[in-house]
Formats: C-alpha cells, structure tokens, sequence
C-alpha cells in the first residue's frame, strides 16, 4: 500500500532527525581519535582545542537537522499534532539502541529549539527515568580481561605490552615499576590478580588513561595507570588506586576526556560501579556527552525535587555577590546562579562581559581549578518549591531573566553548578590543620591558574571553593581575566606623607593594572593564615614573578597540573 505525501514527509522527517544524529556521532569520534596522535606527539595545547571544537557539533547538528526540517516538511513544520507523531515514530525507532537515550535527548534539543519550549513538554519530548539500563552483556563487550602473576615479570610484560601497543613505548623500567605499584598498592593476599580495563584508552590534557578494575580477596578496587609520554616516547607514570584518585580525576574541574567509545552507556556504568557516589550526569559530560549529562542533571534535581518534602529552594549559604545572584536546594548538591539586572558601582563589567567570560572558562583547560559550569535556559520550577525570600529577591534583582507565571517561576537563562563549600565559610568551620591546608592550596589554585593564562581577579576567599575531595577550586568568574590582558606593575612609593595617606592612588591607574604587592590588603584570612601563605606561595604577591609567568605564556607554553598527587607517582 503506497503511503500519501504527508506519511512521506512525516518518514523523511524522521530520518532526517535520525541521521542527523547519527552524523553529529561520527563526527564526534572522528574529533576524538585525533586524541592519539596528540598524545603521543606532547601536543596538549591543540588537544585541548579539539574538546572545544567537538563540544561545537553539538548545535551545529541541530541548526542543520532544523534547516534540512523546514525543507522537508515546510509549512507543517510547527504542527504540533506532527511531532507527537514524529516523537512515538521516534522511540520505536531507537528503543533497541543501547544508546537510545542519547538519541531522543538530540530529537528533545531539536523540538525544543523549534517550538521554544519552556519547562517540559511531555508531548513532543522524552522525560526519561535517569540513570542506565546496560546489560551486562553490552558491559563484557568493552572490556579486556588479565590474570597478571606478579612473581612473573613476563605476565607483567605481557599486560604492558598489550596496553601500550599502539603507542611508541619506551620505559626500560615499566615492569618493575608495574609489579611493584601493584603489590604495594593493593591488599592481594597472594601474588596474582584479575584485571578488568576497559579497552578504550582515556585521553585528557596531555596523559593517557587505561581505566580498570582489580578483583582481590578484598573485593573489587578501582586502578588507573596513567601514561606520558616525552621526546623518547611514552612511559608509565602513576598509578591510581583510590576512590577519592578516581573522583578527582572524573570530576568537574577538569576537562572532558577524549575517548572514542562505540558505546557510551556501558562506559558510563562500569565507571559508576567504580565510583558509585559520582552522579550520572557527571559521568557522562566527563565523557564529552555534555547535552545527555545536562539532560540527566535535570532528571535527577526535579525528581529529587518533587520528592523532597516542604523543603524550598533558598538563597545560598555565604556572602551574596555582586553580578551573580545563587540560590540552591539544601538538601542538594547544585546550586543556580542567575545574572543580576544592576551591578554593584564596583563592578566594571556589563551582561555581555559576565556571558563572555562563563564561556571563556569553557574553552579554556581547567586544569582541575576551575568549576565546569553549565547553561540552562527556560527552566520551570513550581512555586510552591520556591522560599517566599528567595522569589522576593529574584523579582527585585533578576526581572530580565525570571518570569512568575502565577504557578511557576520561569527562568529564561542560568548557569547550574556542582555546590561547593566557599573557602572564606570552609575556614571559620574546620580545625587548624585543614585550614592550614586549605590556605595553602588556595595559594596554590592562584598559581595554577596563573600559569594556565588565567587571572582570577578577585581573589577573596568567598570567590573559591573546597570540593569534596578538599581541593580549593576557583567558581566566580565575573572578574576573570586572561593574564596576557592584565598589566602588572609595582606598587610605586612615594615621600609625600599626604599622599600616601590619601583613599585614592597618587598615580595613573589604567584599567588592566594589577598590583600583587597589595593583594594582602584584600585577602581577609588574617595575620597567622595570611603570614603562612606569603611563606609558602611569595610568588604571588611579586609583580615579578606575575610578569614572568606572561612571558612564559607567550611561549606557548602548557602548564601540567597533574589531577593526582605525588604519591601515585612509580
């Protein structure tokens, strides 16, 4: 039976959408598998660019599957009764896909572009369950299995050489430090082990990753080695073995790994049995899968949501800043921050900077200091889950990008984060000795930072953050700059006791200097915590030491910040 013009158009709509994402996919892994060549050719600089231009594809697919849409089905286009058709086609086409979700999320971005959707429309999009459903067949598929003797340095090479074959290996020294690492690092209760690792190799920043699992009398342990590679080719580097290792390598102050998977749901679920407090969403942006991390974000906030009681939405804990208005569900680990209508006299930057400078960070490597924040738009949120106080302020300071619709609050644009504790509220509540430690990493995400060709700014303690991990990480970027636009200078001196008494500086300031020698003046940890830092970081309060580091940068240069600690090292 011939099907008539409009089922024609309805089938092609579908393939179009279909294909469309199918094509973003090879795309993607074809950005991905550059990640090889630039790993073992020590380019990080252009593999760091390749996350960004990957990331890119995403929209690119979706403006083009709409224009080759509004050829296909013209005037219908915007017929509603046609996506309801086209969605139900949709999920019978993809629901024996192991990545079905992924597909539907690309159909959800497409239809929601189109027909700007605010909040949910159950009708023309998926409101998947979040979390994962891959067999444990799908899982086998993407792993390798070892039975290492330790006593045997030939079993040990063998593991070695099978991990390494694609790359120009050159480490003499790998097997004794494999062994070894091996034996000191994990409670085997004999002289073999069982390893499973995944066969597709984790590339990020310059190193590589084989990601893995050890089986032991003492139950299942996590393992990553970590490979680098230099002139004489790759060598093994560390070893990771920890839970807390794994969390700071996969977490949300780095950037997105590149790894080219045929499948992402499995990957995604051995890694959550590694690391079973990692929420879903993380796991998959972590992998490059941004939308579908974003999409599992929103699932799991409005289901813990619409669960959690009388408990509202409030402003957050801490100092309230200036350009950035931040709210948060207590009982949840994200918080929303929203662009204020009116900054404060102080601040010299306009919407447009604050936009620029969120999507500075993005493209920028991380380098494990900087929070991976994300954009939301159109977000709608039952009143009745919003504090009286926290609406009364959103309505006085954020009207351009809220709307109270009478039953909902609307927001038309926000960032959503990972919740940190502020370091400013993190040191009145801990004891010295993690204070002090504290102290001393701040100092230390300043540096990093500054050597990345990134200045933060402001540099009062609120404007950081402690994970859970207890790394100090930067999250206010209102006021961050590249160091290559800053102009540091010495704090000039005078003789004229008038003058330096005044408010006000008795010479030129331009808007891009930068005085270190003051920055004390503005840290607010006190005498004791204060003098700590100037004895273990002095480079930061020496203008001649910031104007080295911007000629370092002009090199080309990449910092390596390693997202494991010295004792991973073998």
């Amino acid at each position: 039976m011939n099907s008539t013009p409009q089922q024609a158009q309805v089938e092609a709509a579908l393939n179009c959408i279909y294909q469309a994402f199918d094509d973003y996919n090879a795309s993607f892994s074809d950005i991905t598998r550059r990640a090889r060549r630039r790993f073992v050719t020590g380019d990080r600089i252009s593999m760091t660019q390749d996350i960004a231009t990957r990331y890119a594809l995403y929209d690119e697919a979706v403006y083009e599957a709409i224009s080759r849409l509004e050829q296909i089905l013209g005037d219908r286009l915007f017929r509603r009764p046609i996506w309801v058709q086209l969605k139900e086609l949709y999920q019978d086409r993809t629901a024996d896909l192991t990545d079905f979700k992924l597909y539907q999320t690309f159909f959800n971005t497409v239809s929601r572009r189109l027909f700007s959707t605010m909040g949910v429309d159950p009708a023309i999009e998926f409101t998947q369950t979040h979390g994962l459903s891959a067999s444990s067949d799908q899982r086998q598929e993407i792993i390798n299995h070892y039975r290492v003797d330790l006593n045997d340095q030939s079993s040990v090479a063998m593991l070695l050489d099978s991990l390494t074959s694609d790359w120009p290996f050159a480490d003499p020294k790998a097997v004794l430090k494999l062994s070894e690492g091996l034996q000191s690092k994990f409670p085997l209760g004999g002289d073999a082990c069982d390893l499973k690792i995944l066969k597709e190799v984790f590339y990020r920043a310059g190193r590589a990753y084989h990601v893995g699992q050890l089986n032991s009398i003492n139950g299942n342990l996590p393992i990553v080695l970590v490979f680098n590679a230099n002139q004489e080719g790759v060598y093994l580097e560390a070893m990771l073995s920890t839970q807390r290792e794994l969390s700071i390598l996969f977490g949300f102050t780095f950037n997105y790994f590149m790894a080219d998977l045929d499948e992402v749901e499995p990957v995604v679920s051995f890694l959550h049995e590694l690391l079973p407090s990692k929420p879903y969403a993380e796991l998959y942006t972590v992998l490059g899968r941004v939308k579908q991390g974003k999409t599992e974000r929103y699932q799991a906030f409005f289901d813990h949501l619409s669960s959690s009681g009388a408990e509202p939405l409030v402003e957050a804990e801490g100092k309230k800043g200036m350009v950035m208005l931040v709210f948060n569900l207590p009982s949840y680990p994200l918080v929303f921050k929203l662009i204020r209508d009116r900054f404060a006299p102080s601040k010299k930057v306009t919407r447009s900077d604050v936009l620029e400078r969120y999507h500075l960070v993005f493209r920028h490597d991380r380098i494990g200091r900087l929070i991976d924040a994300q954009e939301f738009r159109e977000l709608k949120i039952p009143l009745s889950k919003v504090s009286k106080p926290l609406l009364d302020v959103l309505e006085s300071e954020c009207q351009k990008v809220i709307e109270n619709t009478g039953t909902d609050l609307l927001i038309h644009h926000c960032y959503v984060e990972r919740r940190v504790r502020p370091l400013d509220l993190y040191l009145r509540e801990v004891d010295e000795v993690l204070a002090e430690r504290a102290v001393l990493d701040y100092g230390q995400t300043i540096k990093d930072l500054a050597q990345s060709n990134i200045f933060a700014g402001d540099l009062l303690p609120k404007n950081f953050g402690v994970t859970g991990s207890g790394r100090v990480i930067f999250y206010d970027y209102d006021e961050l700059r590249l160091m290559s636009e800053c102009s540091f200078r010495h704090w000039p001196e005078s003789t004229n006791d008038v003058m330096t008494l005044s408010d006000e500086p008795w010479f030129y300031v331009g808007e891009d200097d930068v005085f270190p020698e003051q920055f004390s003046l503005f840290m607010g940890l006190g005498p004791k915590r204060l003098a700590l830092l100037k004895a273990h970081h002095p480079e930061i309060f020496s203008p001649d030491w910031w104007i080295s580091t911007q000629s370092a940068l002009t090199t080309g240069a990449a910092i390596d910040v390693p997202p494991f600690g010295t004792e991973a090292h073998l």
